[in-house]
């Protein structure tokens, strides 16, 4: 079970991909307070486990419920990081701060959440692991990730600041062009091409 885990542990980091999530979080909230981005850390991980664990114990009954399936997610979800990375790449504000209050964590919160930490690619992926590995070991991986995630947004202020917000925007640039990437890689695929 532990080499299985482990395998798990490195295919949920490579698919989740916790250093893009802190990326674009340390851009989107940048202008925050330390308390809010804290609260919108905890939301953001929140809001990303609770949807990991409905697709762990629910998969695709749960697609179904919706009256959709896994190829209509990867489009939706395309388009949203399409948006998203054209946001990042150009250094565009992704979000207006200055609205009242609790708008903007919410707003950045659910962008972390999905796509970003639990897409279509995570979804599709635990649905199969949870069939091949079981449920215990998919969800053990699934808690370690996002734990390790939690960990890099509630430090990435420490992070930004000791790094200098020049290599943060230089690599919210890339991480725009990957996301751009991301989201032509799940239309393609939702689209069957």
């Amino acid at each position: 079970m532990f080499e299985n885990l482990l395998q798990l542990i490195v295919l949920f980091v490579v698919i989740i991909d916790p250093l893009a999530s802190f990326a674009v979080f340390a851009v989107a909230t940048d202008p925050m307070k330390d308390a809010e981005r804290r609260r919108t850390a905890f939301l953001a991980i929140a809001v990303a486990a609770i949807i990991s664990g409905l697709v762990l114990f629910a998969g695709e009954r749960l697609l179904e419920l919706f009256n959709t399936d896994i190829q209509n997610f990867k489009v939706a979800g395309g388009i949203i990081l399409l948006i998203f990375g054209i946001q990042m790449s150009l250094g565009m504000s992704l979000f207006k701060v200055e609205e009242k209050e609790g708008s903007s964590t919410a707003a950045i919160a659910s962008i972390i959440a999905t796509p970003l930490l639990t897409g279509p690619a995570t979804i599709s992926t635990i649905i199969i692991t949870s069939h091949d590995y079981g449920v215990l070991c998919t969800g053990i991986a699934i808690a370690i990730v996002l734990a390790f995630s939690a960990g890099l947004l509630l430090l990435s202020a420490r992070i930004s600041h000791k790094i200098g917000k020049m290599p943060i925007q230089v690599m919210s640039t890339i991480m725009g062009l990957i996301t751009l990437a991301w989201g032509i890689m799940f239309i393609r695929d939702g689209l069957g091409f």
